[in-house]
């Protein structure tokens, strides 16, 4: 097996991160297209973390993380017990296959059987279920619908229903109990194999569903800071500058991103896809495979060392290889092998490596996993559970508990290792690991400045390596380097050293601490980590503290450490007493995770007593006694009492005052440069007061409306205006006001093309304009003028040329004007006439007669078919010209093209008849006016509408358009000389395809321009991106280098599908798909949506195969079309 030794460089593991989130991206905004989870499952220590994690859940649907669709469960171990990850693995499966059937009106019985105490809280999407429960002892079976399953029960053992029925009414069940102490084994119920279990019919609730499962359960003790919030939500900028204006990416988010991908493994079939809560696993998901009827383990090659201290995968030699993976069948487990362990196994890879357990794993059927026996005992996914799958384990998992049951009911089923060579396994297990994870210094990866208030670097000392995420720093405060600063509030007076973390950390200004003299209130060293918790039942949050490397785990007796101390040396210098801080009678080993150090008191005496243990403050003739005196609490403590609905609260009201600082500075400072409809979301979510934030905002648009449009463009301000409107639930006021949006956007394109938008039509071509009284006898000329233009095909760059980008924005479009069938496909003549009017003519047959061509005037109603001609007529300036009163005008129009083609047939046919038009009047019918004025043609029509449509079609060849704001709007088109090479090449391998998808461009660009007038960060980075990318590829093709245009024009339809989700159907998808083997590039041309395709293949064999394949295949009805380069 052959495996590469490349790992991924920073910059690539920021583009497969960000390629991850774009699927996500895709997958919520439409899972009909692009296929999402059914349901995402988190497993919780306890009811309470699993109220917190419901909370990050319905957080994570309304950020557009997780589609609204998919149900969100959050599944606490029973009691809080252990129970390991095998079965806390089959009681979220189950809690998930009871949800399902409650939603889709099913049997009301639970599935679960759990040990539990006799009210159990399942949290689901729709809210918390409260289940009862009756404690029975022996051999218990349940019956509900098609279900049944049997189960060993132990005293406290108890089956669970939903809350519709008591816990002392169980019909739908039948009991059988026996004696637990009889030595006897549950008699198993009958079924078609006669095995004991779970037994499911064919149609089954889970048998097509796609689970996301996520271990993130635990007392997170290596990492105690992120226990309240959960080390899944610990937080991780990764890539957050790409949306400055969005939350603050969280671990979970990133997760949620790269299983995203992994979704498309499964297909149709069932699944559950298994991830631990504290790795990222940076790899491209896209490409996992799962062989029928089997499991998959996700592995990675790993140094020896590093695998000494996790398990190991023995595959065989024999795999299928891939360019970045290899897929084989898994032959044995090592769990922290030793080298002999590793050579007896034949562990060893050739090139001196073994493969990790990632531990991430694909079931094919979720249904397998229910086939296990629900009891007591603690059983391990990776150790017991895994082991089922791989016979050489069988014998040493007979002799476990459970390990017959596991055999007999997974045992038949195969699991493969699928080894991503480019896997990054970034470990969260460790504050060190969090840190260093922070500390890269790609500044593209991690966002060290996110949703934060930040005083100016005169008045504060805040190191450039810092992250600040969320949080409020008061002038006079001190951060050092490296250091992480998450939901917190510091007011002056206050010092972080580096490498410290500091966590929802809030010191009010006007707290007296004692410290009045001090140049700080408040320190905390180097190295050290601070947080604060809300218990049950205490109005103070606690200040909770360790040390970086502190691992809470590690006994006194055994090196064990405080504030980086050891403890012999804590408790000598403070003078405390061992059995002060651990009970005599205890019998764990005393550690930092049960020493109960922490006070409990008011707040200023708290950072008193905080300063003294953590060694900064010497005065412990005052604390010592005030320490002793005060109500103490351990780690372990505080895991069972933290307050978390407190935390929820808490966090939402932190995060709403962010959001209103920052949306109050935007409006009073007046650019708006940012995504306040995003800011306003986050305010909606403060109690009871954000809708008054919202109204307070309101009052301030005014100012907005009166500042200069050169500067505060009007469109801009009357969208904050319709966002701020919804914001207070006033939508019929929105909506009264959003014409007066897209009104603005066609007044601001008309200006910067140096027109007018009302009423000076006359003044567009003054040289030329004649007088309206009448009086002259003009006599009839007989002119004719006939134009016919190519259409375009762009590669990439459409988007910018649009306004208000256009306008505000440097805006690059690569592309070509081709013909079609072997003639130019759009035209028109304009003649005079002796009658007077405009007589129209289409190539569909319609016609218009115009009596008095000065009585046009917009708006035009869209289902007019002649809107265009008119339009042409106003801005070209013909109907306040002298021809007008000596003769009419019959002007004819074609476009040899299907509807909704994306060739910019509209706007090459607008140019067309503009030219024409200025022919037969002798205007300026330059290719440069001509452009500018379909600019602003297409905004009278009210389809918007940039300007490479018409410079596509009015320039020949193959052209790199670059556009610069102003008054006026500068074009500069740039032909690129072709040479025969690259001009044949081309026409060999790109294929022009029409689809057969009608669409309609002025559809997608509401959308998008509607984002963009809100700012919308990722859309405005996609739009930039496109614009680099024409640059790029007008290199590459002047260096005949068409792969490379073809992976440019992959990545321009990532970012169209980024703009608009819907630019693309399942049709396309699938051609695409097809296509992929032959291509090393595709894309629809224009807005997408249907309309036409370019395959560019990977030369010209390949094209010729795709074009055979495409003809033959029954799948697609689509047209191939000839075409050719209009090189003049």
């Amino acid at each position: 097996m052959e495996i590469s030794r490349r790992k991924q460089s920073k910059a690539e593991l920021a583009d497969t991160l960000r390629k991850a989130w774009y699927h996500l991206r895709l997958s919520v905004r439409h899972p009909s297209r692009v296929p999402t989870w059914d349901a995402i499952v988190l497993t919780a220590a306890s009811p309470d973390q699993a109220r917190l994690y419901e909370w990050h859940l319905r957080r994570a649907k309304r950020m557009g993380r997780i589609a609204g669709s998919t149900l969100t469960l959050a599944v606490p171990d029973p009691l809080g017990a252990r129970i390991g990850s095998g079965a806390a693995t089959l009681y979220a499966v189950a809690a998930a296959a009871e949800e399902f059937r409650r939603i889709d009106g099913g049997v009301q019985v639970s599935a679960i059987l759990t040990i539990m105490s006799p009210r159990f809280k399942l949290f689901g999407s729709s809210g918390c279920v409260l289940v009862n429960c009756t404690r029975a002892g022996g051999n218990i079976v349940v019956f509900f619908g098609d279900v049944q399953t049997t189960a060993t029960a132990l005293p406290n053992l108890c089956a669970c229903r939903s809350s519709s029925s008591s816990s002392s009414d169980l019909s739908g069940m039948e009991m059988k109990e026996g004696n637990a102490d009889d030595g006897r084994s549950p008699s198993p119920a009958s079924s078609e194999n006669g095995n004991s279990g779970l037994h499911l019919s064919k149609g089954d609730i889970l048998a097509k569903k796609h689970i996301l499962l996520l271990h993130a359960g635990g007392d997170s003790k290596r990492v105690p800071w992120a226990n309240p919030m959960g080390k899944v939500f610990l937080p991780l900028p990764y890539l957050a500058a790409d949306d400055p204006d969005g939350p603050v990416p969280l671990l979970f988010d990133h997760i949620l991103a790269i299983a995203s991908c992994s979704r498309q493994a499964f297909e149709n079939e069932g699944g559950i896809f298994i991830m631990t809560g504290d790795v990222l696993p940076c790899f491209d998901a896209s490409s996992l495979m799962l062989p029928e009827d089997s499991s998959c383990i996700i592995t990675v090659p790993i140094t020896l060392d590093i695998a000494s201290n996790h398990g190991v995968i023995v595959a065989s030699k024999s795999s299928t290889v891939g360019k970045t993976y290899s897929l084989s069948l898994v032959e044995n487990l090592l769990q922290k092998p030793s080298l002999k362990e590793l050579v007896d196994n034949q562990a060893i890879l050739h090139d001196g490596r073994t493969l990790l357990d990632t531990g991430i794993i694909a079931v094919r059927e979720p249904l397998l996993m229910l086939k296990i026996l629900l009891t007591d005992l603690q059983m391990s996914l990776y150790e017991d559970m895994v082991a089922a799958w791989v016979p050489a384990k069988h014998e040493w998992l007979n002799s476990r508990p459970l390990g017959k049951e596991l055999v007999e009911g997974l045992g038949s089923r195969k699991i493969f290792s699928y080894c991503a060579y480019d896997l990054s396994f970034l470990h969260f297990g460790t504050s060190t690991e969090v840190l260093d994870h922070l500390g890269w210094s790609d500044s593209t990866l991690v966002g060290r400045r996110h949703l934060c208030s930040i005083p100016a670097t005169t008045v504060s000392d805040i190191a450039s390596s810092a992250i600040i995420l969320s949080s409020k720093v008061a002038p006079g405060v001190s951060v050092g380097e490296d250091s992480l600063v998450y939901d917190s509030s510091l007011s002056d007076g206050i010092q972080i050293g580096s490498r410290a973390i500091v966590v929802g950390f809030n010191i009010p200004q006007d707290v007296d601490d004692g410290t009045a003299g001090d140049s700080f209130r408040f320190i905390l060293p180097d190295r050290h980590c601070l947080w604060e918790v809300p218990l049950v039942g205490h109005s103070e949050r606690v200040i909770v503290y360790c040390g970086l490397h502190d691992n809470p785990k590690i006994s006194f007796s055994k090196g064990g450490t405080f504030c980086e101390k050891p403890w012999k040396n804590v408790l000598h210098d403070l003078g405390i007493h061992e059995d002060e801080l651990w009970s005599a009678s205890s019998v764990q080993e005393k550690c930092l995770w049960n020493a109960k150090i922490f006070p409990i008191s008011s707040y200023p005496e708290m950072l008193r007593l905080t300063m003294w243990l953590m060694g900064v403050s010497n005065d412990g003739n005052s604390m010592l006694p005030f320490w002793r005196s005060s109500q103490r609490i351990s780690l372990e403590e505080l895991h069972r009492s933290i307050d978390f609905s407190q935390i929820c609260l808490s966090s939402s009201n932190h995060q709403a005052d962010l959001a209103t600082g920052i949306a109050r500075a935007c409006i009073n400072y007046g650019l708006l440069g940012r995504n306040l409809s995003q800011l306003f979301e986050e305010i909606l979510q403060k109690e009871v007061t954000g809708v008054e934030i919202c109204k307070d905002f309101l009052d301030l648009c005014p100012n907005l409306e009166a500042q200069n449009s050169r500067v505060l463009p009007q469109s801009r301000v009357y969208q904050v205006l319709v966002d701020l409107l919804q914001a207070c639930g006033e939508e019929t006021k929105a909506v009264s006001i959003e014409h007066k949006v897209w009104a603005a956007v066609a007044d601001e394109t008309a200006s910067a093309v140096k027109y007018g938008f009302e009423g000076s039509y006359k003044s567009t071509l003054p040289s030329v304009s004649a007088s309206t009284d009448g009086s002259a006898d003009i006599p009839f000329s007989a002119r004719k003028m006939s134009v016919e233009l190519p259409v375009r095909v762009d590669f990439v760059g459409g988007w910018s040329d649009t306004p208000p980008w256009s306008l505000e924005r440097s805006g690059c479009v690569l592309n070509m004007a081709i013909s079609l069938e072997g003639s130019l496909p759009i035209g028109t003549t304009v003649e005079t006439t002796l009658n007077s009017g405009v007589h129209v003519f289409d190539d569909d047959g319609n016609q218009l007669y115009i009596e008095d061509p000065k009585s046009i005037a917009p708006p035009f109603d869209h289902d007019d078919y002649f809107r265009l001609v008119k339009a042409a007529l106003l801005v070209s300036g013909v109907v306040h010209h002298r021809i007008i009163q000596s003769s009419g005008l019959q002007i004819r129009t074609w476009a040899k093209v299907p509807r909704g083609s994306g060739l910019g047939t509209s706007s090459i046919l607008a140019a067309a008849v503009v030219k024409g038009l200025l022919q037969i009047i002798e205007g300026d019918d330059s290719n440069e006016n001509v452009a500018r004025l379909v600019l602003v043609l297409e905004q009278i029509m009210g389809t918007g509408g940039g300007w490479q449509d018409q410079i596509g079609g009015l320039y020949p060849g193959i052209k790199f358009t670059s556009s610069f704001p102003g008054l006026p709007l500068r074009l500069q088109v740039i032909p690129l000389v072709a040479s025969p090479q690259l001009v044949s090449e081309l026409e060999q391998r790109l294929l022009v395809i029409f689809t057969g998808q009608v669409r309609l461009a002025n559809q997608v660009l509401q959308k998008v321009v509607t984002r963009y007038l809100r700012r919308d960060n990722l859309l405005i980075s996609s739009i930039k991106r496109l614009a680099e990318l024409a640059k790029i590829g007008r290199e590459a093709l002047m260096n005949c280098d068409i792969d490379e245009l073809g992976q440019i024009m992959l990545e321009a339809w990532r970012l169209h599908q980024e703009l608009d989700p819907y630019c693309s159907n399942a049709f396309v998808d699938r051609l695409f798909e097809f296509a992929d083997p032959f291509c090393c590039g595709y894309k629809l041309v224009g807005a997408g949506g249907g309309g036409f395709a370019l395959l560019l293949a990977k030369n010209g064999n390949s094209a010729k195969e795709l074009k055979e394949s495409l003809e033959e295949s029954s799948s697609f009805d689509v047209k191939i079309y000839n075409w050719n380069i209009c090189l003049e």
